[in-house]
């Protein structure tokens, strides 16, 4: 028997491992894929952002509405925690204009080998290819190259992600072990899809920058991307889950010109032009705005000011769960304790992005993962001296 056996080899159950081994445990990681961290490794190829390098409070509030005791998990690993822990791993960072911090690096790569030997000397074991079954019993059951194996330990710690990106191991495979204290599902940090008209082609690829969106009580100045499959980006995933709920997602194509500079503008003489030469001289919109004003205004009213300062964008929806950055739905919080074991089951915690929440992009998702983390290696280890 181990103390300790994680599942689930992301963020979340690395830092798992790494704090109950700090408290002298014997630790197992079991990862269902060939090799660990696959989906923090893909998350790095452009750029690994680990955390957002700004105050508690502002940190905080972009997670929105948390039970005191997440938040309070939250807070206890926030950005400076984070920014310490990589550094301590040999791994320089820098901070970006916009407050977001990488490895200066930029890869995950290097980080993620760093963190693996400091857990081996540690004296984690790691088990790859090890797919979670549920329990027989007390045991735990994975299905492995050589065979079934019936593992117990004295805690366990449940890191096994959500439900996108099932190619990197997150396919929520681990749901129906778990049917009472789940909620389903949903895209979170997702795109939405647009049937663009064909004017709109030569805009494919293009980002959508200088506007404010709006939807539902949220609004951000963050830029999308015009897309062959609709909208996507950064400015869009901080807008995605009131949009999932229904609300409708508005631009304010000039955010920083009062609907009175507006009708001023368009009211000067037009002359013999076009209204869309009109539009980009008296306005100087960019051809990315106009097409976007064309796609959802036309035919245009009288009085465009209004429709240039609150332009509906239609959609079809969120893009499929498994193309979202990440997921809403998993174990649900009322069905842990305050230091995340499930009620129902003594001895077992939860951890990342498996619990029911909606961590932002920019950073958030990765630390708070390992803050979740943190606090369940470290409430098992207790759990588990207890034995």
């Amino acid at each position: 028997m181990t103390d300790l056996i994680v599942i689930g080899a992301g963020p979340a159950g690395l830092m798992a491992a790494e704090m109950a081994a700090a408290q002298g445990m014997s630790v197992t990681i079991a990862d269902a894929m060939p090799s660990v961290g696959r989906k923090f490794l893909m998350a790095g190829k452009s750029g690994l952002n680990l955390t957002k390098n700004e105050d508690m409070p502002a940190y905080l509030a972009a997670f929105g509405l948390l039970p005191d005791n997440l938040r309070a998990i939250l807070a206890d690993f926030g950005p400076q925690a984070v920014m310490r822990w990589a550094e301590g791993l040999d791994q320089p960072l820098f901070t970006g204009s916009t407050g977001r911090v990488f490895p200066k690096a930029m890869k995950a790569s290097p980080l993620l080998r760093a963190w693996l030997a400091r857990l081996g000397n540690a004296g984690v074991t790691v088990q790859t290819r090890w797919r979670w079954q549920g329990w027989q019993g007390d045991a735990l059951a994975f299905d492995t190259p050589a065979g079934v194996q019936m593992i117990s330990a004295k805690a366990v710690v449940l890191a096994l992600g959500g439900g996108s990106w099932a190619r990197l191991g997150s396919d929520g495979a681990w749901m129906r072990h778990l049917p009472d204290v789940t909620a389903p599902f949903a895209p979170a940090n997702m795109g939405f899809m647009v049937d663009w008209s064909p004017h709109m082609a030569r805009h494919l690829g293009a980002p959508v920058k200088a506007v404010a969106m709006m939807a539902g009580a949220v609004t951000t100045r963050g830029e999308c991307i015009i897309s062959a499959r609709g909208i996507e980006g950064g400015g869009i995933y901080a807008l995605s889950r009131a949009m999932r709920e229904g609300a409708p997602l508005v631009m304010d194509l000039l955010p920083d010109w009062t609907l009175a500079q507006v009708r001023r503008a368009l009211a000067k003489p037009r002359g013999k032009a076009s209204v869309t030469n009109h539009l980009r001289k008296v306005l100087r919109l960019d051809p990315v705005r106009l097409a976007l004003l064309a796609e959802f205004g036309l035919p245009y009213p009288d009085d465009l000011a209004p429709l240039i300062k609150a332009l509906r964008v239609l959609h079809a929806g969120p893009r499929p769960l498994d193309e979202a950055i990440s997921t809403a739905g998993g174990v649900r919080l009322d069905a842990l304790t305050d230091d995340l074991m499930l009620r129902a089951r003594p001895g077992v915690f939860c951890a990342g992005e498996m619990l029911d929440w909606e961590a932002p992009t920019g950073g958030y998702l990765i630390s708070a993962s390992m803050a979740t983390g943190r606090q369940a290696g470290l409430a098992a280890a207790a759990y588990a001296k207890s034995r």
